[in-house]
This record gives C-alpha cells, structure tokens and sequence, in this order.
C-alpha cells in the first residue's frame, strides 16, 4: 500500500479536439464504426486518473501521439479538459476562477521540452525570470536582480549569464535557464514535459542529475513525462505507461522494470538497451507490428489489440479496466 499525502489527484480525465480539414475524408470513413456525435472528435486524453503523493516522483511514459503532454497542459488548465476532475489538496482546478488560478499557477510550473521555443528571444535571462517574479508578486522589483542571480546558482550557472539572450546559449544553457525559471516562484508541483528530449545523450544526464538533486533539495512533487524509460528509470519512484489516451500500467518503477504485466509495457521495456553486451545481445526483443491507431477512430475493446502478440476474442469486444494486480501494481489487460 503506498503511504503519504496525495497532492495532485486525477480523476477519469478527458480531453478532446474536433478534427477539422484533413481529418474529414477519415471521419466521413470512420462513420459507420463511431457514434454520430463522436466521429469527428479526437479523444486525446480518454479517461486518465492516477495520484501523486508529496515529494514523489511519478513517470509518465508512452509514445508520441499518446496523449501525455497533453495530460500534463491539462492538469496546469492550460488547454481545456471535456470532463473529468483535477484536484491539488482536494480543491478542484476546473471550477477556479482565473484569479485564483494564478493564484494556483506560483504553486504549480512547468518545464516544456524545447528550451528554443521556451524563451522569448528578445528578452535577457534576467528578463525572462524577472517577468514572472513580477506576474506572481515574488518580493519587489529591486530585489530581482538578486533572486536572479540565487536561481541561477540553483541551476549551476554562472552570474555572467544573467545578461545573455536565448541565442547566446547552448540548449542544455537553455533548459537551466528554464528550470530556473519554473522554480522561481517556489512551487511545490512540476510537470516536466520531456525535458530532455531534445538536447544531446551528453547533456541530458547533466539536466536529469540536476532535476533529481532539486527535488531532493527542495522536496518537489514531479510528473515527469517522456517517452524514454532509460531515462524516467533514473528519477522516478513509480511509472505509468499511457497507450492512446489511456494508462494501460502503473506500478513502482522497480516492480516495472523487473516484472512488466502489459504487453505494451513488456515492448517498451524489451527496447530499453542494457550496458552488459553479453545480457543484450542474448535477450529476446518484442517488435510491435502496424502503427498506433488514431485517436479519433479508436479500436472497439481493448484500444492495444491491433498490435498485441497475446490478443483474445475479448479484447475485440470489451475494454479491460485498470485493476490492481498486485501491490500498488496496476494494468489494463484481460490477461489478469
């Protein structure tokens, strides 16, 4: 049983977009397999629900297209949900008014996957911090330039960058600089969204081990999102695994990686490289056929049967739920 108070709480979380433009040929086409109503509608995030307890560290894994970035603007109220609760502390997100949602927003950041696009290229590194010290009221103006400075020793750069721009930067600069930026205004929650995604294998330990050393430090709730379990198995306390829209798995990231239940899961894992040549070169990997199918024509049943090697009749007809199987481990599949 996992102990602690839970901050962040998600319950059946939907968020949907209506196909426009080309979608139109495949939703005159699917038609005849969908409801009426929800033919053209793009089921992105189709009833996600999990907890994060204080201080944990909680993955989110999947592939592109999956719905997990769009999981995490949604929890930040960034894009709007189609039905579901989100509750930080037991107060609901969605019925806030938007001053108290800024208000919700200094105890919440995010972290976004391209520093490039991140920063305002116009704006300085003071700049571009100092603005939100002023949005959320953080200590008075002349008091800025020193918190600057304190954030960006927090992230390990020197004091000389504080007058550089975006361009004077390197991506892994950039991303500092960004973390810097969230972390600010003191939150106690972080979503970041694939962090390291776009910035060199050699920079992204350096980006993970100063992530892992802050939130120790400063006791942060994380969701971190990405799509490379090598990566979340270094700073995660549990892992989710999220397929079409949906979490098919959720255990601790030991139990995970030494015992996975979803054959979705079992292929992730088996394309996880292993540092030991004679282990890697002797396991046996799992090669996914066919292609993730779209989020607006979702299979009947069990939304992974396209592609699973260990599909039964049922999984053609009813769609399993997420049930615990053992200890705080949980999957969707009607093999358990």
């Amino acid at each position: 049983m996992e102990t602690g108070e839970t901050i962040l709480e998600v319950k059946d979380l939907k968020v949907q977009f209506h196909a426009k433009g080309r979608f139109e040929s495949a939703r005159r086409e699917s038609a005849d397999n969908a409801d009426v109503g929800t033919a053209n509608v793009i089921r992105a995030v189709d009833g996600v629900s999990f907890g994060i307890r204080r201080g944990e560290v909680l993955g989110l894994v999947g592939e592109s297209g999956c719905g997990k970035s769009t999981v995490s603007r949604a929890i930040l109220r960034l894009i709007p949900i189609a039905s579901g609760e989100v509750r930080v502390e037991g107060s609901d997100l969605a019925s806030l008014s938007e001053n108290r949602m800024r208000l919700m927003r200094k105890r919440m950041q995010m972290v976004f996957q391209d520093p490039y696009a991140s920063l305002n290229p116009s704006m300085t590194v003071y700049q571009a911090i100092a603005e939100l010290l002023k949005i959320h009221r953080v200590a008075e103006r002349k008091a800025w330039r020193r918190k600057v400075l304190e954030m960006l020793q927090e992230v390990e750069l020197d004091s000389d960058f504080i007058d550089r721009y975006p361009h004077e930067l390197s991506g892994g600069q950039r991303q500092r600089v960004c973390i810097a930026r969230a972390l600010a205004v003191k939150p106690e929650f972080l979503a970041a969204d694939e962090p390291v995604s776009s910035l060199d294998v050699s920079v992204q330990a350096q980006i993970i081990n100063l992530l892992q050393e802050l939130q120790e430090k400063l006791g942060l709730t994380f969701l971190f999102i990405s799509h490379d379990l090598s990566v979340v198995r270094h700073i995660t306390e549990r892992i989710a695994i999220m397929y079409l829209g949906k979490i098919v798995e959720i255990a601790r990231t030991k139990e995970l990686y030494g015992n996975p239940l979803h054959p979705y899961s079992q292929a992730l894992l088996s394309a996880v490289p292993i540092p030991d040549p004679e282990v890697e070169n002797s396991r046996k990997r799992i090669i996914l056929a066919g292609e993730v199918p779209s989020a607006y024509d979702i299979p009947k049943g069990c939304r992974f049967n396209t592609r699973c090697w260990r599909r039964m009749d049922i999984c053609f007809t009813e769609e399993p739920e997420l049930k615990e199987v053992s200890d705080g481990h949980r999957t969707a599949c009607w093999l358990y």
